[in-house]
């Protein structure tokens, strides 16, 4: 194997990564909406149409469906854009630098859904085993008496 090649537990790495990155943001919109574990400071009084309120919604069903691995890429990208969306609306007016306005966790949790939302759920997700049954229904739905369909082959001289 070269160094330039993906390894074979490529997969069990993204897998990985996946459940630990949505345990964390599960944590995150625990912290919002029950107190656990509990906030650095005090959090504001909390309402299902406030944008923290939303922000703690999609983090709790959306860490959730990140840990389990289901309906990954979709979930990542509207995640993603939610993590945008926080460090430029509450992170960027204090500061450009993310060190110095405290969006370090965004940007991060923001560009690792960018990634998920492209390269999948890796191993251990329900994605997976979803794929699985909709490959045998696609499979096992062909009509027993229509002749299956081949590509015509043209020989070449």
């Amino acid at each position: 194997m070269s160094i330039f090649q993906a390894s074979a537990q490529s997969q069990w790495a993204l897998g990985f990564l996946r459940i630990v990155v949505g345990l964390l943001f599960l944590a995150e919109g625990t912290m919002k909406w029950f107190g656990f574990p509990p906030p650095p400071g005090p959090m504001p009084p909390m309402s299902l149409t406030s944008l923290v309120g939303i922000a703690g919604l999609l983090e709790m069903f959306g860490g959730l469906a990140m840990t389990l691995g289901l309906l990954t890429r979709p979930v990542a990208f509207i995640l993603c854009g939610e993590m945008a969306v926080a460090y430029f609306h509450a992170h960027f007016p204090q500061g450009f630098f993310p060190m110095t306005n405290n969006g370090m966790p965004a940007v991060l949790f923001c560009f690792m859904f960018l990634y998920f939302s492209f390269a999948g759920a890796g191993a251990w997700a329900m994605d997976n085993v979803l794929a699985d049954v909709w490959e045998r229904r696609d499979r096992d739905a062909r009509e027993p008496w229509l002749p299956e369909i081949r590509p015509i082959r043209i020989k070449s001289r």
